[in-house]
């Protein structure tokens, strides 16, 4: 009770200031952007055109969806993890969403309120420490856990391993399976069996030829501040490779190619006394030099790595990475973002996002930077993908999101990265996607486009409206069909509530 009494005395404090926009919910989670419910499995969707025989299996997208109110500040990245998943089967289609059940939501939802520290919204300055000192006082007197995982699983989707794997850089990944009829159900907060002893960066990478997984840890508190580590394809980890930065960095992505791995440290870094001064621990420093560190794959430690500078880049998303050997180069592809902490602080200027070619010379140490597309085609590009089957490896085409007007997505784009050519896809008069959003009729529906002739191939009309959210993934039918069984435990839990 007397904790509580400090935090309702503390949200009456921080109401009587006017919030940023980038921490207001009312402009944060208004329109679309708003949580829905979840919904179970709705079979035999209205399709408009023809499924083609080749979708075989379900498409998966997650999105923060926050499951209570917010009482304080709140960021659209603070919200709860949910999963909107269709499946296709023999050109029918079903739609389900669900939570992803972190250890987070599932206290919450216990308590009946939020209750754990809104990671962007509500840890600005002197009441954000106050919030943090709260949030361990309750874990002291244990009427909260915060040791078994704070993140909310609402970024990234990965499916390795036979396992389909949410994940947001601020805890492990949550295993969820699709079950045989086009459900989710969260397994586990998932440790590889006891081998990840870590937070894990929402975007590894899947090499296509070796079946291994790469991925990035950062830790904003202590060092060291960025480890690197790889999963052979049946799932074994190796040991961590530190990576020796002198501060904690944003590290929301990265790259591979053939034979390496591309890690940018680049000038969005959190410095925790920023809070003491009444600021935004996440912070733009202008006097940093951003750098691509290149690592072998397979090294043991990180003696070897080679920096090169790219000065003014800030790449939120990495696209793709190659080698050209013949030059000694390393070719980056990504969306360049200016300025850099407008996701996270608020700016007048608004965002800028250039698809980017940047060339990295591991012989000089010198790098280049350059738009592929030309200023009269000039879009701002975001969220996107090339070929996963090609990740690494050098490839003809990227398809971005449109990111515009921003926030919102309009349409997508497809460029062939070697002549900047744009073909563009817009979803429709006052439609927004991924999920596409009408919203003027305030409906949602999937778009299949063909990747070849960018023409609208099936539209499969959505039984409830699915929020603006972030990345997603398809997996195909034989994957799904051997997904890992659920434990003994989860099925003990479920007889449990049954009886």
């Amino acid at each position: 009770m007397a904790l509580e009494a400090v935090e309702s005395a503390l949200t009456a404090r921080e109401l009587e200031q006017p919030l940023p926009k980038t921490a207001d919910p009312r402009v944060q989670i208004a329109g679309n952007f708003s949580p829905v419910p979840e919904k179970p499995v709705k079979h035999n969707l209205p399709v408009t055109g023809k499924i083609p025989e080749s979708i075989q299996g379900v498409y998966v997208r997650n999105g923060a969806n926050p499951l209570f109110e917010p009482v304080a500040g709140h960021h659209f990245f603070d919200g709860d993890g949910m999963i909107h998943a269709v499946n296709f089967e023999n050109g029918s289609a079903s739609y389900a969403c669900r939570f992803t059940e972190t250890e987070r939501l599932v206290q919450e939802r216990a308590l009946g309120r939020p209750i754990f520290p809104k990671a962007i919204g509500e840890l600005h300055g002197h009441s954000g420490i106050a919030r943090l000192l709260l949030f361990y006082a309750r874990g002291l007197f244990k009427l909260v856990d915060h040791e078994h995982g704070t993140g909310v699983a609402n970024a990234g989707l990965v499916y390795f391993n036979n396992r389909l794997l949410a994940m947001s850089e601020d805890d492990l990944p949550y295993h969820v399976r699709v079950t045989p009829n086009g459900d989710l159900k969260t397994v586990e907060r998932y440790n590889f069996d006891g081998q990840l002893k870590s937070t894990m960066i929402a975007h590894p990478k899947l090499d296509p030829v070796t079946g291994e997984m790469f991925a990035l840890s950062y830790d904003v508190i202590q060092k060291p501040y960025l480890k690197y580590f790889k999963f052979s394809k049946s799932g074994e980890k190796s040991e961590d490779v530190e990576i020796p930065v002198s501060e904690p960095t944003m590290m929301h992505d990265f790259a591979i190619t053939e034979n390496f791995v591309i890690v940018p440290d680049q000038q969005v870094v959190f410095k925790m006394s920023e809070m003491i001064r009444g600021g935004s621990p996440v912070v733009y420093d202008k006097n940093k030099i951003s750098r691509f560190g290149v690592l072998d794959k397979n090294a043991k430690d990180a003696k070897n790595m080679k920096w090169v500078e790219v000065p003014d880049c800030f790449c939120f998303h990495l696209w793709n990475a190659w080698e050209e050997p013949e030059n000694n180069e390393i070719v980056v592809i990504g969306s360049c973002m200016t300025p850099p902490d407008s996701i996270f602080n608020e700016c007048d200027e608004g965002l800028k996002s250039v698809l980017s070619e940047i060339r990295l010379n591991l012989r000089t140490g010198e790098s280049t930077r350059k738009p592929i597309i030309s200023d009269e085609d000039q879009v701002n590009l975001e969220a996107g993908m090339v070929n996963r089957n090609k990740l690494g490896r050098k490839t003809r085409y990227a398809y971005l999101a449109i990111a515009e007007p921003w926030p919102k997505v309009s349409g997508f784009a497809k460029v062939d990265l070697s002549t900047g050519e744009v073909e563009k896809f817009f979803y429709g008069d006052e439609k927004f996607g991924a999920f596409v959003h009408d919203e003027k009729a305030w409906k949602s529906e999937l778009q299949i486009v063909n990747a070849m002739t960018m023409k609208l191939e099936a539209c499969v009309k959505l039984p409830s409206r699915v929020p603006y959210g972030f990345h997603g993934t398809f997996i195909g039918a034989k994957d799904l069909a051997n997904q890992v069984e659920l434990k003994l435990s989860w099925f003990l839990l479920i007889l449990s509530h049954t009886v």
